[in-house]
Parts: C-alpha cells; sequence; structure tokens
C-alpha cells in the first residue's frame, strides 16, 4: 500500500479523536494550511519520529495550535519520513 493511501485515511479537522482507530493516533502536518494525517503508534519508537517530535516540542511546547499534535514540518517532509517508517514494520 502507497505511503498516500495508508496516510488518506487522514481526517477532516471537524472529526473527533473517537474516529482515531485503536493502535494509531492523529498529527497536525504542514507549514500554512495544517493536514491531519492518522498514523500508527509504532511510529513512536522510531528514532527519526522522535526527532519530528522533539522539534515540536522546540516549537510548540505543549501549546499546539490546531489542538492536537503539530508537527513543524512541510508535508512532503512528513510524508517521505513515514513512508520509510512504514516500511520498517
Amino acid at each position: 500500500m502507497a505511503i498516500r493511501q495508508m496516510l488518506g485515511r487522514s481526517l477532516s479537522s471537524e472529526r473527533r479523536s473517537a474516529d482515531v482507530p485503536k493502535g494509531h493516533f492523529a498529527v497536525y502536518v504542514g507549514e500554512g494550511e495544517m493536514k491531519r494525517f492518522i498514523i500508527p503508534l509504532s511510529f513512536l519508537n522510531r528514532p527519526s519520529f522522535q526527532d519530528l517530535l522533539s522539534q515540536a516540542e522546540e516549537e510548540f511546547g505543549f501549546n499546539h495550535p490546531m489542538g492536537g499534535l503539530t508537527i513543524p514540518c512541510s508535508e512532503d517532509a512528513f510524508i517521505d519520513i513515514a513512508s520509510r517508517l512504514a516500511r520498517i514494520r
């Protein structure tokens, strides 16, 4: 499955957290207009994703503008990292 299809399950911001499948969580990614992605919890254990979390902490602290975890990188960069992480599974 292509990473865009896997992440294509992303939800509009109007949806509630109850729409996030078990074993997954939502993140907001992008520069300017944010897009919501639903990703597996297993990504949390990966060093490259932990680097993104460190960047988010540096930029936003615990005040995330979208009301959820916001990753400060471009959508393309995030999809590239997520696709590499999905292949590791």
